[in-house]
């Protein structure tokens, strides 16, 4: 226990809590801050750090260069410091490999005093006498108890996989989600049949790593998916400007129930297949089929499995086909699913559940800085909690500076980083492109019509 009481107290230690960690550990003014992580130490998406995999988002997307591009905790001072600076140089490109990401936020940390690991926050509460949060948590070998107490929180415990009740209860050697891919790689490679289900960008890495390893160990790769297609992830240059605070304001203004009908019909901005991967994807199919040979591959999409049973050593996925509305089963050895990830409300928050604003569906209600509306006097900064309220931006990369500038602004009483505005070419609201566009104007408003001299 410790009776000093901290500016903030962040709950989970990923990309968004660290940044703000970083950013805080730059500012003039003194904060007293500590961030809280389950796990031993720091490893980003552990089980899907693949070779060969890279960010879907640019390098200048790290922890600090959006709001710092001078802040020692850039990536380009990393590889500054790893003595790799030059050989980034003639690497020519922006989308930087996954582990050498995740080797950069492990150095962050190592250069913080703030992180602390093998800390599992299991309870929150508000101390009325005090005036402040209480955190409360336990190793997770030891059980040891430890106690924190901060002026605010920021809450970052992150998304967890998400596994269907109906394809759940199996051995996990054999049917799995695939963020724990790497882990349970060498028993798929001595299965005799592999089936991948989903087609998000997961999916599409996992089932493009078992095609290159096709060869060596001769199994048979399906990759399933319910979508109508294994289509690519918007990636155009004018439809990324849908990941900026322009369009996250946008969002955050329009009514809830319209944001409701909004973001589910936007998976593809955030969902899809990277363009690159699909390629690749494509181009080792062509290459294995040359000379008329056939592939021992099977894609196959608009199929839902409606169910997954055990059939005398293989899993007998029952599926339909919902466009031709055709049932099927296919039997596989080892099931890998890409079903995507959730965000519960974590069960650390229920002694706060009464403070909480909840919207009609149970979710947060949460302020245009992304903190919660809470009935406490102590701020709650939300990271990544607020896709229902910023949009499909809120857990995308390039945003995480401009969140935390506004936490950091908050922290500190002023402004140490500047906040971004005019950062887009084209405008999302009405008012936006009526103020810049001459020729516009709403209806029922004056306006002058246009002369001509004779």
């Amino acid at each position: 226990m410790t009776d000093d009481v901290q500016d903030v107290v962040g709950v989970g230690v990923g990309p968004f809590n660290l940044g703000l960690a970083a950013m805080l550990d730059s500012v003039e003014a003194d904060v007293d801050a500590v961030f809280l992580e389950r796990d031993g130490e720091f490893n980003w998406h552990e089980g899907m750090l693949l070779e060969g995999t890279t960010l879907e988002v640019p390098f200048l997307a790290d922890l600090v260069t959006l709001a710092d591009p001078t802040s020692d905790y850039s990536y380009l001072n990393y590889l500054r410091e790893m003595g790799r600076i030059y050989e980034f140089y003639f690497y020519e490109t922006f989308q930087i490999p996954r582990r050498e990401y995740n080797d950069y936020l492990r150095w962050v940390v190592d250069e913080l005093d703030t992180p602390q690991f093998s800390r599992e926050v299991t309870e929150v509460r508000w101390d009325d006498e005090a005036g402040h949060y209480v955190v409360v948590a336990r190793h997770p070998d030891t059980n040891e108890r430890f106690e924190y107490r901060g002026e605010n929180l920021a809450l970052g415990v992150g998304s967890r996989p998400q596994l269907p009740e109906h394809l759940r209860g199996h051995p996990e050697e054999d049917v799995f989600h695939t963020a724990k891919y790497r882990y349970n790689r060498e028993r798929v490679l001595d299965a005799d049949s592999v089936t991948v289900v989903g087609s998000g960008q997961s999916a599409a890495e996992v089932f493009e790593d078992l095609l290159e390893r096709q060869v060596d160990h001769e199994y048979r790769l399906d990759w399933l998916t319910r979508s109508s297609g294994f289509f690519p992830m918007e990636y155009s240059k004018l439809g990324l400007q849908h990941f900026t605070p322009e369009y996250e304001q946008y969002v955050y203004d329009l009514p809830q129930e319209t944001k409701d009908e909004l973001i589910p019909n936007q998976d593809l901005l955030y969902k899809g297949v990277d363009p690159g991967t699909s390629a690749d994807i494509y181009d080792l199919l062509y290459r294995r089929s040359i000379g008329d040979r056939e592939p021992d591959v099977g894609l196959f999409a608009m199929a839902e499995v409606r169910d997954l049973a055990s059939v005398g050593g293989l899993y007998a996925l029952d599926c339909h086909q919902w466009q031709t509305e055709e049932d099927f089963v296919h039997e596989s050895e080892v099931v890998i699913l890409g079903t995507g990830y959730d965000r519960p409300i974590p069960a650390l928050l229920e002694p706060l559940e009464h403070a909480i604003h909840w919207d009609a569906k149970g979710r947060y209600e949460v302020t245009e800085d992304h903190r919660l509306e809470i009935d406490h006097t102590g701020d709650v900064f939300l990271q990544n909690a607020e896709v229902h309220t910023h949009g499909v931006g809120v857990p995308d990369l390039g945003l995480g500076c401009y969140r935390n500038t506004k936490f950091v602004n908050r922290l500190v009483g002023y402004e140490a980083y500047p906040e971004d505005s005019d950062t887009v070419f084209q405008d999302f609201s009405l008012d936006q492109f009526v103020e810049h566009a001459p020729g516009a104007s709403r209806h029922g408003s004056e306006t002058t019509a246009p002369t001509q001299d004779d």
